[in-house]
């Protein structure tokens, strides 16, 4: 009988389109193309799972008054966001080794810094959900809001950090395949994540669907119906074997050696943002000085200043890929040319928004309240807010690309000094002893972004980044 022959290679089945988006290799190639290929899907994934979810969660939350919205967001914005920080620190250190990993060519590497970087989330969300038990109505406290919005705000802090696990993994699994240069994945993921929550917050808000109205405790919970969703997804693809990276059992024994080289990666960039971050927490209490309508304000205005930044700051995320898989493969010109590539598309798209957050701020206020003094404060915020994406265009793909190149140390350095010791105090002077109010406040963040912008622009351009690979190649850092 006549044997079967070996199809030739126009007869072997051809990849998907979807496969070939996952696949591609980024060390070679186009680099605009690179670009856009590990961006579109990061920023679709912040349009889906940041832009869509935080207008309409928003919008959910406004029927609930304002003191509810306030509780939410400042609860979103300060505690929340500070153990998101930690969690960013860590999936920044992962990103990067995974990164250089890849552009090696040791994918069972990959494959273990993954594993080693889920069990270090498992702790991290096991003590943050002890801390949530225990400590709601402390934690809320030391955010200077009013005892109604503390009342209100208690059960929705403790189920916030009870259910932290979720967005634990979704950032760490997120982390993980666009180290990887796997961005499409993710984003199939926040698409059912995002329409899950939704859908529980609607559900569980007002009582719809024959669920029970539970108001601010629906917020919770319809989110944590989200989060169920993706970490089944993402134990699939991550375990499943149907990704770039490939956890096995083996990969999950605590290794302390990866451990700590994810920590030292992750430290520095946690507490930079942390930095960042703490100027943003002591404007809130400052704010509350100024009463509840200011703080009310001050809160809408963050959600809506950040959905600029929730579309940019996944695209300076690929240029951190870039930048990494580029020194993993030694290849230091095409680190260099990924971010000049990166910045050219993210000021384009950073500075437009910015446009139309000036141009549009009170129609989107008008989205949330009615009530002339907040949209009067937010909107003189969005001003300011929107005149900061001019140095944030830079800042973000510095920030990433150094974050990519394991160069993390002097920039956290350079952002921390800028909040303590320029901003914070800038802030205080300005709105308490000129008795600016919350202006003084707007304008401190915008001189103290120009400012770290320009620290770590400096850095970047002494090549000291690429030492590394330099070593490999016998070779100093150089400058492009």
């Amino acid at each position: 009988m006549p044997q079967d022959s070996e199809p030739s290679p126009s007869e072997a089945p051809q990849p998907s389109l979807f496969a070939r988006w996952r696949d591609r290799d980024h060390t070679r190639g186009s680099l605009f193309v690179s670009l856009i290929v590990l961006a579109l899907p990061l920023v679709a994934t912040s349009l889906f799972g940041g832009v869509l979810f935080q207008l309409v969660d928003l919008k959910l939350i406004s029927g609930l008054g304002d003191q509810a919205v306030t509780a939410v967001v400042v609860t979103n914005q300060s505690l929340r966001q500070f153990f998101f920080m930690l969690v960013m620190g860590a999936s920044f250190g992962t990103q990067g080794l995974i990164a250089r990993s890849i552009g090696e060519g040791r994918s069972d590497r990959a494959d273990h810094v993954a594993g080693q970087t889920v069990v270090m989330g498992l702790i991290l969300s096991t003590l943050l959900a002890a801390v949530g038990l225990a400590f709601p109505g402390q934690l809320l406290g030391m955010m200077n809001v009013s005892p109604e919005v503390l009342a209100v705000g208690i059960p929705y802090v403790r189920l916030v950090l009870l259910l932290n696990f979720g967005f634990v993994f979704v950032n760490i699994f997120n982390a993980i395949l666009n180290g990887a240069g796997d961005t499409a994945t993710p984003f199939l993921i926040a698409v059912v994540q995002t329409l899950l929550a939704l859908f529980g917050e609607w559900c569980l808000i007002y009582g719809n669907f024959g669920m029970p109205a539970l108001g601010i405790s629906g917020v919770a919970l319809g989110i944590g119906v989200g989060q169920v969703g993706s970490i089944l997804l993402i134990s699939r693809v991550l375990f499943g074997g149907s990704s770039r990276v490939h956890v096995r059992r083996r990969h999950l024994r605590p290794d302390p050696q990866v451990m700590k080289q994810v920590l030292v990666l992750a430290w520095p960039p946690a507490l930079q943002m942390l930095g960042t971050f703490l100027v943003t927490v002591f404007f809130i209490r400052i704010m509350g000085n100024f009463g509840d309508t200011a703080q009310t304000a001050y809160s809408i205005g963050l959600r809506l200043g950040m959905l600029a930044p929730m579309i940019c700051f996944p695209l300076a995320g690929a240029v951190s890929t870039l930048v990494g898989q580029a020194l993993g493969s030694g290849n230091i010109p095409r680190a260099w040319r990924s971010i000049q590539v990166g910045l050219g598309v993210h000021i384009a798209l950073m500075w437009s928004l910015g446009g139309a957050l000036y141009l549009f701020r009170e129609p989107l206020l008008l989205i949330f309240t009615d009530d002339p003094e907040v949209i009067s404060i937010g909107g003189r915020m969005l001003v300011w807010q929107a005149a900061s994406f001019i140095p944030l265009a830079f800042s973000f793909v510095f920030f990433r690309a150094l974050q990519g190149a394991g160069d993390v140390l002097v920039p956290m350095v350079i952002t921390v000094v800028n909040s303590l010791l320029i901003t914070l105090p800038l802030g205080l002077y300005l709105a308490e002893s000129r008795g600016m109010g919350p202006e003084g406040l707007f304008i401190a963040q915008f001189v103290g972004t120009a400012i770290g912008t320009l620290l770590t622009g400096a850095w970047l351009m002494t090549g000291r980044w690429t030492r590394v690979a330099r070593a490999r190649q016998g070779q100093g850092p150089q400058s492009p």
